[in-house]
């Protein structure tokens, strides 16, 4: 009765150290991948993109022509975006046609506030500034 119950306490401890080594393992790496800011992920697998591309197609693309190309869609998705989001105001009566001109204008007149690196994404300071009070900060 002794024997059994050594051989399921080594049991035991085998798969508690097992399991503890796995979570260590995986903290790491999540944490790895953590520490890469966005603009280095992105570019990476912008790079990634562009090497199966080519080894699909035969066909090389430089990456940095694709950032350019992604940038370049997603002002032009946002700003038809817009033009139909007025568009639709205007048709429902909220908006006069002059208004949403007036508003276009003052929207393409405006300086560029994006902010990028440590303090965030443009979404504000980073940590929830800026995005009514959520983080905690001086906004509440």
């Amino acid at each position: 009765m002794w024997r059994n119950k050594k051989v399921i306490f080594v049991a035991l401890m085998v798969v508690v150290i097992a399991a503890s080594t796995a979570v260590v393992a995986f903290a790491q790496t999540a944490s790895d991948d953590q520490s890469q800011t966005p603009e280095s992920r992105e570019a990476a697998l912008l790079t990634k993109v562009a090497a199966i591309y080519e080894t699909n197609t035969g066909t090389a693309i430089d990456a940095d022509a694709l950032t350019t190309a992604f940038s370049q869609a997603q002002k032009e998705m946002a700003t038809e975006a817009l033009n139909t989001r007025l568009q639709n105001m205007v048709s429902n009566g909220k908006l006069t046609q002059e208004q949403a001109d007036q508003y276009k204008q003052w929207l393409q007149s405006r300086p560029d506030t994006s902010l990028t690196g440590p303090l965030g994404n443009g979404l504000g300071g980073g940590m929830g500034w800026g995005r009514g009070g959520q983080g905690g900060g001086p906004c509440r």
